[in-house]
């Protein structure tokens, strides 16, 4: 999925801090869900996954990560972009996906 820029102000990001509009190449919109922020070299990136509204359906599958990072556009507004480079797109993605599964195991071990 390619998205296109998505403008985003900073009182949108606090009132609905989890849930973005993504727009495909097609112009299909769909909804996702911030599940991690991270900063990597002066560079801000935002981890999304498609909006599930019934959060078991998470565990009944893969689950597709989608990587953006933060831009500023031509008008001051923060927006997210694809990340370009696929070397960069894969060492981000790792990182999310450690910290996620680092997340993971301290909720299991919390558990028992």
């Amino acid at each position: 999925m390619q998205e296109q820029n998505m403008p985003m102000e900073q009182d949108e990001l606090m009132d609905n801090a989890d849930l973005y509009t993504l727009v495909d190449e097609d112009g299909n919109e769909k909804l996702f869900e911030l599940i991690d922020v991270l900063e990597e070299n002066g560079q801000v990136y935002f981890a999304l996954i498609p909006h599930i509204e019934n959060p078991e359906e998470l565990l009944e599958g893969e689950v597709e990560l989608v990587v953006l990072c933060a831009k500023t556009d031509a008008e001051g507004n923060e927006i997210l972009e694809p990340i370009e480079s696929d070397e960069e797109y894969e060492r981000i993605a790792d990182l999310f996906i450690a910290r996620l599964d680092e997340e993971a195991d301290d909720e299991d071990e919390d558990s028992e």
